[in-house]
């Protein structure tokens, strides 16, 4: 905690513009460099309220914690520490809970409008006619060889969509 008379003060000699607005809650900054209102050091272009930067910080964890607009790292921590922001050294929050696993995972039925698969949608074999093929563009949508007509040579497919 500091004082007013003995807060850290960045010492960039920029003002914002006008109208510049927090990169993180888009609103308003303070019209001066104030302990309230932090630029990064690095782009000196990127203005930020402090609690909405601490928040950030909060959530980012050491590892993941960079400018939103420049995303230098090392100056950045270094003057957001200096500045009082506290930075847990942590993985992000986001990883914790695994809010974007489903990132990693492959689309697995088949959107044919009509499957012929005895087993369903959800089903396939490894190789061979009922080997599911994914879009080659897109991923996101699948069929069973048989069902498509390919031929076992073929191992790319691209859906309607595409």
């Amino acid at each position: 905690a500091f004082c007013p008379a003995h807060r850290p003060e960045q010492a960039l000699e920029v003002s914002p513009d006008p109208g510049t607005l927090c990169l993180i809650c888009m609103e308003s900054v303070e019209d001066r460099n104030t302990y309230s209102t932090l630029v990064c050091p690095a782009c000196k272009t990127a203005w930020f309220n402090r609690d909405c930067i601490q928040g950030q910080a909060l959530c980012a964890g050491r590892s993941a914690f960079w400018c939103p607009q420049c995303r230098v790292y090392r100056k950045f921590v270094l003057e957001m520490s200096l500045m009082g922001i506290q930075i847990p050294m942590r993985e992000p929050l986001w990883e914790h809970d695994h809010a974007f696993a489903e990132l990693g995972e492959r689309h697995s039925q088949c959107n044919a409008s009509k499957c012929l698969y005895p087993g369903g949608r959800e089903e396939a074999e490894e190789d061979g006619p009922r080997e599911l093929l994914l879009c080659c563009s897109c991923a996101a949508v699948g069929t069973h060889r048989h069902r498509s007509s390919l031929g076992d040579s073929r191992t790319g497919w691209e859906c309607d969509s595409c």
